[in-house]
């Protein structure tokens, strides 16, 4: 098999593999009020069928990425995404809530399987200064994804009811789960000596589990119920057991996160501008649809076309990014994103009864174009300054900045329209966040060449990337 059929390949199986997972979550959201009422499932149960696969995901995310490491990406991404289609079969035949949530349990973590490992693919399988395109068309997968989501959901339920939704990722998943298990690609040049393997560390992962399952949790539950007792515990917990985390990856001898990937500050950074960005993006979509029905009046179908041009400029900006950060380089493309990203929901503030459409629609557009840049950009800077062998941890810290930033975005707005009931004192603050997550742009490398301190010798790459399939 030639170098490029391999590559070819392996991106068909990281976009599949995103977009499986991103078009699950949105589909499930238009399915679960059929759901309920089918099943006769309480609001707390129905909660549980995404708050049980958002705390399995999250916690498991960065010890999925170093099990990639350790055993090879490709074995991860075909358990990961079989088991995630298995469980979609299991909980289209699911005869009680009960069972609903238990396999999206699984499906959580079958999804913490194979998100890390479609990154991870990607670093071994491309060149350095070749990822921001393949990168750019995974995005914008997911951007179609998140877009149609609603719709395809919609018109599956209506015609066919709510299981429905949940064997539409089945025939997908075995096809590309099956490929990933039969391609096998012999390596173009003699093997490089094996490196020896290093410990799993179970502790650190228990501990960031821990600290991951007690801040989702409390994140999830604040909107509803304030700071109690239970979510004040959660909380002391969560920093405790981090902090015995970072304690424990200071002392052992093979941390969960390597030095490399903990010590760069471009990874820390590039962190923190997705976590930023995802936050006030979902917070304020979170927000506007209660304007947009509230206040405008809109039927869901209308409110849906009125956001419609946030995933089109996610899909479109996605490959144009690409270009924009080879030229001008990670910080200026981040920075411009970032301040996209922070005018439109600045614009959204503004909204009132007397709004346009037009207004609105500029506010979208803002968002989706900003948003779709900072995921290629922020994606491709924390993925280049990961050595090969420990991209799945890169991928997995990644993913899990992608799924703590919108569970906080949403709490945060919870709170905020609750306490402040009005759009421009609630987007106010996730637009300073996105301010903020803005300045943290600005202290990424200058240049894309300056990456190329941390990556392999260009010599043994092709020895490198031979090593992994799909």
């Amino acid at each position: 098999m030639t170098s490029l059929r391999h590559r070819r390949l392996v991106l068909t199986g990281s976009i599949t593999g995103a977009v499986i997972v991103a078009l699950d979550g949105t589909v499930l959201t238009v399915a679960q009020p059929t759901l309920q009422r089918t099943l006769h499932a309480t609001f707390a149960q129905v909660q549980w069928t995404s708050t049980g696969y958002l705390i399995a995901v999250a916690s498991l995310l960065v010890f999925a990425g170093r099990l990639g490491d350790r055993y090879g990406h490709q074995r991860l991404f075909a358990l990961g995404i079989l088991g995630f289609g298995a469980a979609s079969a299991g909980i289209g035949l699911a005869p009680g809530v009960g069972w609903v949530i238990a396999l999206r349990i699984v499906q959580g973590i079958c999804g913490a399987l194979l998100q890390p490992a479609t990154l991870g693919m990607l670093r071994a399988a491309y060149p350095p200064d070749r990822l921001g395109m393949p990168l750019a068309l995974r995005t914008s997968a997911i951007g179609l994804a998140a877009a149609a989501g609603p719709l395809l959901g919609g018109a599956l339920v209506a015609q066919l009811g709510w299981r429905a939704v949940f064997f539409l990722n089945v025939p997908p998943a075995l096809l590309i789960g099956a490929l990933a298990l039969a391609v096998r690609v012999p390596p173009p040049l003699p093997s490089p000596p094996s490196r020896p393997l290093t410990g799993l560390d179970l502790p650190g992962a228990g501990l960031l589990g821990i600290t991951l399952v007690c801040l989702v949790h409390t994140l999830v539950a604040l909107p509803a119920h304030g700071w109690t007792t239970t979510t004040t515990a959660a909380v002391l917990s969560a920093a405790v057991a981090f902090a015995a985390f970072v304690h424990h990856e200071r002392r052992t001898a093979s941390p969960l996160v390597p030095p490399r990937v903990a010590a760069s500050k471009a990874v820390a950074s590039s962190l923190a501008i997705l976590l930023a960005a995802s936050a006030a993006l979902f917070g304020t979509l979170f927000v506007s649809s209660y304007y947009l029905q509230n206040v405008r009046h809109l039927d869901p179908f209308q409110c849906g076309l009125q956001v419609l041009p946030l995933p089109l400029l996610m899909v479109l900006s996605a490959p144009a990014s690409a270009v924009l950060q080879r030229r001008y380089g990670p910080r200026r493309t981040t920075t411009t994103a970032m301040a996209l990203l922070t005018l439109g929901t600045l614009l959204l503030s503004r909204l009132d009864d007397t709004s346009t459409p037009l207004e609105a629609g500029t506010g979208f557009l803002l968002l989706g174009a900003g948003f779709g840049t900072v995921m290629v950009t922020a994606t491709a800077v924390i993925v280049r300054h990961a050595p090969v062998d420990h991209a799945g941890v890169a991928g997995g810290l990644q993913q899990t900045a992608m799924n703590i930033g919108p569970t906080l975005g949403v709490a945060t707005a919870t709170m905020l329209l609750t306490s402040t009931p009005t759009l421009r004192s609630t987007l106010l603050p996730l637009t300073a966040l996105a301010a903020l997550g803005a300045l943290c742009a600005a202290t990424l490398p200058a240049a894309t060449a300056q990456e190329g301190n941390s990556q392999p010798d260009p010599a043994t790459y092709p020895q490198e990337a031979a090593s992994e399939t799909i």
